[in-house]
């Protein structure tokens, strides 16, 4: 049975919504996926495309949900319309829409001016779970997010947050990367490593995204 995929893009162009995006159609369609692609917020008031749309692919960075914008993006997740992105496409957008913020799990808030080099740990408890299943530890060189993150996040992946010009209270931290969550009926996939298209062309990058966005869908 063919499942429909709706893509939402655009926002702040540095994120290179439409070039990341295109990477993974080809992932969608070979996982059976029908894709339909819209490139304003207004999409997510049509009730109708959305009750029939089995995942939701966002990639905007900043800008701002209407009332009924959000709105309707909750309802339609909440009633089971899978929910999927990477990096700031989720967690760097839409900050006054607390609501929206309370859905996605999390919140970015700082990174270090520069790409670093940074291990990313799958979780031990979780190295079973679909998306990370044999992917094993890796390194990436890129922006290294700090975030806020709802302790109802399922967390299958973090890196250690070293402290840096003392600001960052005393000793490392560790920070989430990749989580799942559930809300309401729908499933909900965030990875926070996606800065460039190259982030995410590395293979266990692009292998994880990829395994994400297919366990959201409905």
């Amino acid at each position: 049975m063919t499942r429909r995929a709706l893509v939402v893009r655009g926002g702040w162009e540095g994120h290179a919504p439409v070039e990341t995006t295109e990477l993974f159609r080809p992932d969608l369609v070979d996982a059976g996926f029908e894709v339909t692609v819209a490139e304003d917020l207004e999409v997510y008031r049509d009730e109708a495309l959305l009750a029939r749309t089995d995942l939701i692919v966002q990639c905007w960075t900043g800008g701002t949900l209407t009332a009924q914008q959000s709105a309707g993006l909750r309802r339609a997740v909440h009633a089971g319309t899978g929910l999927a992105g990477w990096h700031g496409g989720l967690v760097a957008t839409f900050d006054d829409d607390h609501e929206y913020l309370r859905m996605v799990g999390g919140l970015f808030l700082w990174h270090p001016a520069e790409f670093i080099e940074h291990r990313v740990r799958i979780e031990p408890g979780r190295a079973d779970h679909p998306i990370v299943a044999g992917i094993g530890d890796f390194t990436v060189h890129t922006e290294q997010y700090w975030m806020l993150a709802d302790a109802r996040n399922d967390t299958l992946a973090s890196t250690i947050v070293e402290p840096a010009d003392g600001g960052q209270g005393e000793g490392p931290v560790a920070m989430p990367v990749v989580w799942t969550r559930q809300w309401g009926s729908g499933r909900i996939f965030f990875s926070a490593i996606g800065h460039r298209i190259e982030d995410l062309q590395q293979p266990q990058v692009r292998t994880l995204t990829a395994r994400g966005l297919v366990w959201a869908s409905r």
